[in-house]
């Protein structure tokens, strides 16, 4: 490799006003697998764009020894050494390590580390092009001569969708015995700057002179477009696929402006020298509102290089294309993708086809709630475990050392929480990241895909995808299996563990049913005493209307407080407390205070594992629960009299003079008042006993489930705490892109109400090696989403801050709460707005690479045939469910005459078969998921590869089966898609690389559908 040595010097001893951040710093580098310390040596460091010089020695004037370029590189704090910053080069070079003198210089160092590559400077660019062309906007509709653009004007707001289709004519053949294998490249001109940027790539087409490419060119709203920007074709000849060998054959040039004036442009191809030509290329804008009676004209591909191409008509006002903005999307989603292809149907018309692609800003915001949410529940617990009051020496050890675990649970979690704060405006963590800590709650290379297609005589259809990474606990590790293989074990041994009544075991339901009652207790106390302070306020101004209105609603309240209070566990858990306290006295402990030995297994019956206390009364925890129930009879007796009596005096008493109401007005007001007062602060006082005695009970439930798990229990709970995230944050982005699509249709809105909406998580994930623990991982935290519900709110306003979901509850009970900007709030039913809305998770499996094949002939596929299963029975159940309820016919229309029944049928004998890498599970799946109005999730290891290949070809198949795509055609739209489509977008924006990561000797084993066109693939970092 060359490179221009003097002109790097030189660079390197400029003044300091030409770098952005310079300054001494420790620097050494740590090869793999070499034990001993490396030698650091201290080096004076300078910083100018995306270029790092490493000078020979601390002094500022010295030669240059190093020079790094900051591409395709992650700066990460590093894990043993707070002061000190690794550079992890995607490559797989040896990691480059700063070490500052201090914490905030080396943050600072960071900081600007991170924003030192061309990616980010673009994001600025960009950034700082949006507030140009919004200033333009606010300067030109203020500006009393508003009336006509100005023509130097940077940008124009008002510019419609630029998006447009190409062909090519009369190509010159490369060879006399070969036409060519063409290939269009889209570059944008900065006349400015008299440089070029490569924006887009068409498909190759083979063995024509006259290619009609599918895949055709669009740019988002928010691009920075004018008339006058300049568009570059470049036209290759593609000689071999896989060794990416392409010629030049000529190239034309043109402005958006003429493009939207003459809305067809035929361009002669020029070589090189501009002297010759060797063809035409045909640029159509694919405009709206130019067709007659909303159809596209027809054009045969024949005809097609020939005529007018494809015109479609714009969708009217609040159809999808306008759905798909706002600010609601705008608030959540970001960075856009976008593609636009035509593909001929079985009559020779065309449809026109766009993808979407788009990063969430939910992938950082929900995880930094969840983590606020972890700390505050862990406090309120520890604050619990100091108020049980004084315990035996074993249990108050256990006590302490759980307090201890907890305190460094929440430490941890503050240290991420920290970290995360600091990465402001990031909304996606790529798949290279997947195991580093700091990260791990975020979701692997979350976004979002939206397929929008405009055919002939068919409203405009969208259909929408998320693509995720497995969620699973990358930074953790698979070595001893995932969460669903360690739960189990743990269970297992928690209840081997157990003895007598130092350690009593609970079942994980009790450990719920305590989490539950505790929380009820929290809600529901300060609700009855709120209440009972309303009712006295009642009594005050002497309102019955407001007196009896309160009433009731105090007692549905304490019903459902004194209903919780009832369970049999708070009773059993209270007498397991007071036979923890330093004073227990029992026939069944020796004089040295140790409990007997016992051979046989300890018992595992909650009310057989505590010998009763012989000065305990167990009837006193009834006495005390039933004696808030009696105080509120009081209450209500009390309020019936004297409603009763105020009735009596209004039918007897005569009209009372002035002086009769001076002089009994306030007397018996009082009355009301200090005959109700008595009982009220009886009622509060029952309600806080009660309260005081639960809460140390259920304590206790949590401290003895702790005790048989220290500090393993404390350990698997982090990691579900991990995957729940991930698989939280994934949910949360479809449910919102759910509803945004369909805050229109009255039938889904109905359905979310009575029913819930059902979200199907299909995953490509094999059953061998790591992926198991992956798998087992993804399991658990899907199953735990059963929990989550969703309420719509009112937002605030309508600012991207007031837009983004809020996330409340605690473990096993979250709530998301989604709000809406008002003028769309107000248009919903009453009926969902703030009501809980349930979700139904499934998850199907199907692993389709070369592990899983040794997966299906030397390992084990049982951890995928038992979660097909189940998930197929919690699918039946709710479609019996959703058809008990809802009519059918509120469910979406498809072209495809197969109806629900007959899927769930034909998905049950699949399931049932034992076939290998049996796809049709998941196809079927999502088809059921799509007619069911559910949300669609799709993910691999990191969403990139095998995602990809299941995405596309999903969007195909709708094509095909739902938009009558020609089968011949199939294979081909397939390939733009794979090809040039939004998810090798993804894969460049994961890796830096334009190339899926299989060979060909791994594509073996897939099935030919999941296969990636030639050149699309090869060595990759992944």
């Amino acid at each position: 490799m060359r490179f221009n040595i003097k002109a790097l010097a030189s660079l390197s001893q400029g003044p300091p006003a030409n770098f952005d951040k310079e300054g001494k710093l420790w620097v050494h580098r740590i090869p793999p697998g070499i034990p001993q310390k490396p030698e650091r040596r201290e080096r004076w460091c300078r910083l100018t764009g995306n270029l790092l010089f490493l000078m020979q020695s601390p002094s500022q004037r010295s030669d240059p020894v190093e020079v790094i370029v900051l591409e395709r590189c992650h700066v990460v704090e590093s894990g043993d050494n707070h002061s000190a910053l690794r550079i992890k080069f995607e490559s797989g070079e040896t990691d480059l390590c700063l070490e500052a003198g201090t914490a905030s210089a080396l943050q600072s160092w960071i900081t600007v580390l991170r924003e030192a590559n061309s990616e980010s400077l673009r994001e600025k660019i960009l950034h700082l092009q949006r507030l140009l062309m919004a200033m333009t906007a606010s300067v030109e509709a203020d500006s009393p001569k508003a009336g006509g653009a100005r023509a130097d004007a940077i940008l124009v707001p008002e510019l419609p969708l630029v998006e447009f289709s190409l062909a090519c004519q009369a190509l010159a053949s490369p060879a006399r015995d070969r036409k060519p294998n063409s290939m269009l490249q889209i570059s944008v001109v900065n006349t400015l700057e008299r440089s070029l940027a490569a924006y887009s790539c068409t498909e190759i087409v083979e063995g024509t002179r006259d290619p009609l490419f599918l895949t055709g060119v669009t740019f988002p709203p928010d691009y920075p477009l004018c008339e006058e920007t300049v568009l570059k074709l470049t036209v290759y000849d593609v000689r071999d696929r896989s060794a990416e060998s392409r010629s030049f054959l000529g190239f034309a040039s043109f402005s958006v402006g003429d493009l939207l004036k003459e809305h067809q442009l035929t361009l002669s191809l020029r070589t090189s020298d501009g002297t010759s030509a060797v063809g035409a290329v045909v640029v159509s804008r694919l405009s709206m509102g130019e067709a007659q009676n909303g159809e596209t004209e027809q054009v045969t591909a024949a005809d097609a290089t020939g005529q007018k191409h494809t015109v479609v008509c714009d969708p009217p006002e609040g159809s999808l294309r306008g759905g798909d903005s706002g600010p609601l999307t705008s608030a959540v989603f970001r960075n856009p993708v976008c593609k636009v292809y035509r593909f001929q149907t079985t009559d020779s018309k065309w449809m026109l086809v766009r993808e979407k692609m788009a990063e969430c800003t939910l992938s950082f915001h929900i995880p930094k709630q969840l983590l606020k949410l972890y700390i505050q529940e862990d406090m309120t617990r520890i604050q619990e475990l100091q108020g049980l009051g004084e315990l035996s020496p074993h249990w108050d050890n256990l006590r302490k050392e759980l307090m201890g675990h907890l305190g460094q649970a929440i430490r941890s979690y503050q240290e991420v929480l920290t970290e995360l704060s600091k990465m402001g405006g990031t909304s996606f963590k790529p798949s290279c990241c997947k195991a580093e800590k700091y990260l791990e709650f975020i979701p692997i290379n979350l976004h979002t895909q939206r397929m929008q297609v405009t055919s002939p005589k068919q409203t405009e259809t969208a259909y929408d995808i998320i693509t995720v990474g497995a969620p699973a606990a990358h930074s953790l590790g698979f070595k001893n299996g995932g969460l669903r293989r360690q739960l189990g074990r743990f269970e297992a041994e928690k209840k081997s563990f157990s003895t007598t009544y130092q350690c009593i075991y609970f079942s994980p339901e009790d450990t719920a049913k305590a989490r539950g009652v505790l929380a009820s207790i929290s809600q529901l106390q300060p609700l009855i005493s709120s209440l009972a302070d309303q009712l006295m306020q009642a009594a005050r101004q002497r309102s019955a209307e407001s007196l009896k209105e309160t009433l009731k609603t105090l007692c549905d309240t304490t019903e459902r407080f004194v209903h919780a209070m009832k369970e049999e566990l708070v009773k059993s858990a209270h007498l397991a407390l007071h036979a923890a306290r330093p004073d227990y006295v029992s026939d069944s402990v020796g004089t040295n205070g140790s409990p007997p030995r016992e051979d046989g297994p300890a018992p595992l019956k909650r009310q057989n594992s505590v010998p009763p206390r012989v000065d305990y009364d167990e009837e006193e925890w009834d006495r005390v629960w039933t004696n808030v129930a009696k105080s509120l009879n009081c209450i209500i007796a009390m309020v019936d009299r004297l409603q009763e009596l105020d009735s009596n005096e209004q039918e007897v008493s005569p009209e009372p003079t002035l002086a009769d109401v001076i002089t009994s007005h306030t007397p018996d007001v009082d009355g009301w008042q200090e005959k109700i007062y008595p009982l009220v602060v009886t009622l509060k006082d029952c309600v806080m006993e009660v309260v005081d005695r639960a809460k140390k009970s259920m304590t206790f439930v949590l401290l003895q489930e702790a005790a048989c798990s220290l500090p393993q229990g404390l350990l698997l709970r982090q990691r579900r705490d991990t995957v729940f995230s991930q698989a939280l944050t994934a949910l949360s982005c479809g449910f919102i892109m759910r509803l945004n699509a369909g805050m229109q249709d009255e039938g889904f809105l109905q359905q979310l109400h009575l029913v819930g909406v059902l979200a199907q998580f299909e995953s490509l994930l094999s059953t061998y090696s790591e992926e198991i623990g992956m798998l087992e991982d993804m399991e658990v935290g899907i199953a735990d989403l059963h929990s989550v519900t969703f309420k719509i709110t009112e937002a605030k306003s309508s600012d991207a801050v007031d837009l983004q979901p809020k996330v409340c509850g605690w473990r096993e009970c979250y709530t998301v709460e989604v709000p809406l900007p008002c003028r769309v709030f107000r248009l919903l039913p009453a009926e969902v707005k703030g009501q809980p809305l349930h979700v139904y998770p499934v998850l199907f499996n199907v692993g389709i690479n070369q592990q899983q094949t040794l997966a299906e002939r030397f390992g084990d596929v049982s951890l995928q045939e038992r979660i097909n299963q189940k998930n197929f029975y919690h699918l039946e159940n709710y479609y019996k469910s959703l058809s008990d309820k809802v009519p059918l016919k509120c469910l979406p229309p498809f072209q495809t005459q197969t109806n629900l029944k007959e899927l769930l049928g034909s998905l049950s004998q699949h399931v049932a078969a034992r076939k290998k890498k049996n796809v049709e599970i998941l196809w079927l799946a999502g088809a059921i998921c799509r007619r069911l109005n559910g949300i669609r999730f799709t993910s691999c290891k990191s969403a990139k590869d095998r995602t990809s290949m299941s995405v596309t070809l999903e969007q195909c198949s709708l094509l095909r089966d739902e938009h009558q795509l020609d089968s011949e055609n199939f294979s081909r739209a397939l390939d733009c898609m794979r090809r040039e489509g939004c998810r090798i977008e993804n894969v460049q924006k994961n890796i830096k690389c334009r190339k899926y990561a299989f060979n060909g000797l791994q594509l073996m084993a897939f099935p030919k559908c999941y296969r990636p066109p030639d050149g699309t693939y090869g060595k990759a970092e992944t």
